[in-house]
């Protein structure tokens, strides 16, 4: 039963985030997530689909995170890296989220989605079936190098916007303050969901521990 919780936490999680990252690529002209930058640029100078690469980046970061350290890949790792892409095709496929209206309308909708990343993102990774591609690759290279998780994530994410500009993708405002919004709110929605896995998995503990009584002849 416990598993059960964990997995569904993390499966919600996984289609609430994918929103949040479909919705801010509907407002992409003001920018978006590094990593986003990078999927759409491929897409933009490459074809295929977003959901695509956002596949095939993955993959490769955990190839790499497995052969420095394959303590932070887990099954839920290889889930991740595939359910994400995969719902970011769906969602944008169903053609059911707001489109850009070139209006201050377009800010709303960013940081709805951003708000929406941050709050699946702290689910899915409050369930413990095993950290996201790009977090287990940043660790596994903290771990190596010895440097911070801040730095390693600063110097990744910057490479990676730099890169994602080079081959066309959509870099504006947003591209750099974006992880400086989502943070917070992914910190605060994972101890959350921490919080409320640990009083359901008690509660079903308590519930085994309760001795059912006999009935008296």
């Amino acid at each position: 039963m416990r598993r059960a919780i964990r997995w569904g936490f993390f499966l919600v999680g996984i289609m609430i985030f994918s929103m949040g990252i479909t919705l801010t690529i509907q407002v992409q002209h003001l920018g978006i997530h590094p990593w986003d930058v990078l999927n759409v640029g491929l897409y933009e100078r490459f074809g295929l689909t977003i959901g695509t690469w956002n596949i095939t980046v993955s993959v490769l970061l955990i190839l790499i995170a497995s052969l420095l350290d394959r303590r932070y890949i887990k099954i839920g790792t290889f889930f991740n890296a595939f359910l994400v892409g995969l719902f970011v095709d769906f969602y944008r496929w169903l053609e059911f989220l707001p489109v850009a209206t070139h209006t201050w309308l377009d800010v709303v909708l960013m940081f709805g989605g951003i708000i929406i990343m941050g709050f699946g993102g702290g689910m899915y990774n409050a369930g413990g079936v095993g950290s996201g591609p790009r977090d287990g690759f940043m660790l596994s290279i903290s771990d190596k190098t010895g440097m911070s998780i801040r730095r390693v994530r600063i110097v990744v994410e910057t490479s990676v916007l730099v890169f994602g500009l080079m081959i066309g993708g959509p870099v504006f405002i947003f591209s750099f303050i974006f992880t400086f919004i989502q943070s917070p709110i992914f910190q605060y929605s994972y101890e959350w969901f921490r919080r409320l896995i640990g009083k359901i998995e008690g509660a079903l503990d308590g519930k085994r521990k309760i001795p059912v009584k006999e009935k008296s002849s």
